[in-house]
């Protein structure tokens, strides 16, 4: 076998059978953690730890918040990364940096993964001596992965310190969840191999667990062939983890005699290309398996010496995982300032999304005011209904001559017609709603075409958003009722002091409170007459001084004024109800804002806690 790198490490370990009584051991000590549904940990055990390890924690701590409360919820080009990115951060601070921050000085966690085949089963049961781990004839191998410790370190291996999320168990398992868990004295204390997943298995959740696993490995020993050493797959993991900072080290396997040396050479340089030159690496000769399916000890041999000197050396394990630990730190700021300009994105894309509908409905409010000053409410069922109610156009005109004397004869022919003002009533009311109506449906269409027409919005809309709440027409209705009593009440106090509505008491009111809601119809707040009406005029004389002898010239034109601003007020509430159908779709993406400026902020918390911790030596 040949070696590219360096080995670390001054002693060997003799190889011993695995006892009888170890699954009763492992059993034993993992039963605890079955009990309490896996013993996820969320925050380490910061007790007696240097304050700059409790700094770095708890910024940690801090950011595994913040990353949970990011969704992304709109679908942007940036969304699916980020969403995918965020997962694995949040994996890794619970399986790997959290608990491995609360014990530096824990065992060393080795993780072997590699392509379909490669053959990584059979290597960790040569490494240990003793078939351990199945070695999977169908492909993809659906049992759990399998971590082998010595004795020893079962407490910690065992009970969930690494890799808190998965179950441990004493034997193989198909459940999604599992990690079996088997104790050898074959192996040194202060190191365990883990037989990951493929990293190219044709099922879903197996390479999402072995790109879990590997990313809470203190060691990777990446096993790959000599047919498959150039896949794209295994390099995108390696790119992976050199740039999280994972210690890797290499073993090429099932080289055929005689060509080593060429094909070893050329995994180097491509190594070398990629930033990965002093890994070591480990080149297996195709030989035959002994009878217990082991590789001979003529090829394993020199790589479980490696092995048994790093079980054997402290510094050289506290080396590899402070390197592992620094790096995976370290890394954690260019990705997350990808995380917060993700965030930027959604909440820009919010803000444009949240613009099409105030503008929208903003012009539906404009063209609301619009038709009550355009004299279009003052025609049909609305007119008609006018002019049942005050009279002919010659009753109208009689009255200019005779103001005086009209005070007494409208409140006397106003408390002997009170269909007509009811039918006026009904009649305004239903010329408002179908404006409120008519102007809200436009703006539904108009604001469904423009999100229709953004990539972030299209997702997001339902048949429903494409045209006014179905049960708009009620609140309308209810809406003109109370404003039509708020205009009454209005008139009722405003005249209060005033003998000729006194005398005509409620009917005189609801008369000119009509006559003040028919004001609210035009542009001049003036009262028109039937025939005014007709010809589209927002001004008449007789019915005009009608009121002026009662109220007063200012008063009237005060008292539609203040009616038409409520009534614009109430309009714009119901249109707001209506908006913000559009607008609880883009609510989470509004928080985005924040979420980014606090993951750029944690980022600073955690590479200054870093920085001052000086994993490495050299605090940079």
């Amino acid at each position: 076998m040949t070696t590219h790198g360096d080995a670390v490490g001054p002693s060997a370990l003799s190889a011993v059978p695995a006892a009888s009584d170890e699954k009763q051991q492992v059993k034993a000590a993992i039963e605890p953690l079955d009990r309490t549904g896996g013993g996820l940990v969320r925050q380490p055990n910061l007790q007696n730890v240097p304050p700059a390890v409790g700094r770095l924690a708890t910024a940690l701590t801090r950011l595994r918040a913040a990353l949970g409360s990011v969704s992304y919820p709109l679908a942007l080009p940036s969304a699916d990364e980020a969403r995918r990115v965020g997962s694995a951060l949040i994996a890794q601070l619970d399986d790997y940096l959290l608990p491995r921050l609360a014990r530096l000085d824990a065992p060393l966690l080795v993780v072997v993964g590699g392509s379909t085949g490669a053959g990584k089963s059979t290597l960790v049961n040569s490494l240990v001596q003793a078939p351990v781990s199945t070695a999977g004839v169908l492909r993809p191998t659906t049992r759990s992965p399998v971590l082998v410790c010595h004795p020893d370190d079962v407490n910690w291996f065992g009970r969930g310190g690494l890799l808190p999320g998965l179950t441990r168990t004493a034997a193989s398992s198909t459940a999604s969840d599992a990690l079996q868990v088997v104790a050898t004295p074959t192996i040194g204390p202060g190191l365990a191999l883990l037989d990951a997943p493929d990293i190219d298995s044709v099922v879903d959740h197996n390479r999402q667990l072995a790109a879990q696993l590997l990313a809470a490995a203190d060691l990777w020993l990446f096993v790959t062939t000599a047919a498959r050493y150039a896949d794209a797959v295994p390099w995108e993991l390696l790119t992976t983890a050199r740039l999280r900072g994972t210690v890797i080290a290499l073993v090429l396997d099932r080289v055929p005699v005689g060509a080593a040396a060429e094909i070893a050479a050329h995994l180097g340089e491509m190594l070398t290309a990629n930033d990965l030159g002093s890994a070591p690496l480990f080149v297996l000769p195709e030989t035959e398996l002994d009878e217990r399916g082991l590789l001979p000890d003529s090829a394993i041999g020199p790589m479980r010496v490696w092995f048994a000197q790093l079980a054997g050396d402290a510094n050289a394990r506290a080396t590899v995982v402070r390197q592992t630990l620094d790096g995976a730190l370290g890394a954690l700021a260019p990705a997350l300032g990808g995380l917060g300009e993700a965030a930027d994105d959604q909440a820009r894309a919010s803000y444009a999304l949240d613009d099409r509908v105030e503008s929208a409905y903003r012009n539906a409010l404009r063209n609301a005011e619009e038709g009550l000053r355009d004299g279009r409410m003052l025609r049909g069922e609305v007119l008609a209904r006018w002019q049942e109610f005050v009279g002919t156009g010659d009753f109208l005109r009689s009255l200019e001559s005779r103001v005086g004397h009209l005070r007494d004869r409208v409140a006397a022919a106003l408390s002997g017609r009170p269909a007509p003002g009811r039918n006026l009533r009904v009649a305004m009311e239903s010329q408002l709603v179908t404006l409120l109506r008519g102007v809200a449906t436009d703006a539904a269409e108009q604001t469904y075409a423009a999100w229709h027409a953004h990539p972030a919005g299209a997702a997001l809309l339902s048949p429903e958003l494409q045209k006014a709440s179905d049960d708009l027409p009620l609140r309308a209705d209810r809406m003109v009722r109370d404003w039509q009593q708020w205009v009454l009440d209005l008139v009722r106090r405003e005249a209060s002091d005033k003998r000729a509505v006194a005398r005509g008491a409620a009917y005189a009111v609801n008369g000119a409170g009509l006559a003040v809601m028919i004001a609210v119809f035009t542009s001049t707040a003036l009262i028109p007459t039937g025939l005014e009406v007709a010809a589209g005029a927002g001004s008449a004389v007789a019915g005009q001084k009608v009121l002026e002898a009662i109220f007063g010239d200012q008063a009237i034109r005060t008292l539609a004024t203040r009616s038409r601003t409520e009534l614009m007020t109430r309009f714009e509430e119901l249109l707001a109800v209506e908006a913000a159908r559009f607008g609880e779709r883009t609510a989470a993406a509004r928080h985005e804002t924040s979420n980014g400026a606090l993951l750029r902020q944690i980022a600073v918390e955690v590479e200054n806690a870093r920085k001052e911790l000086a994993l490495t030596g050299s605090g940079s």
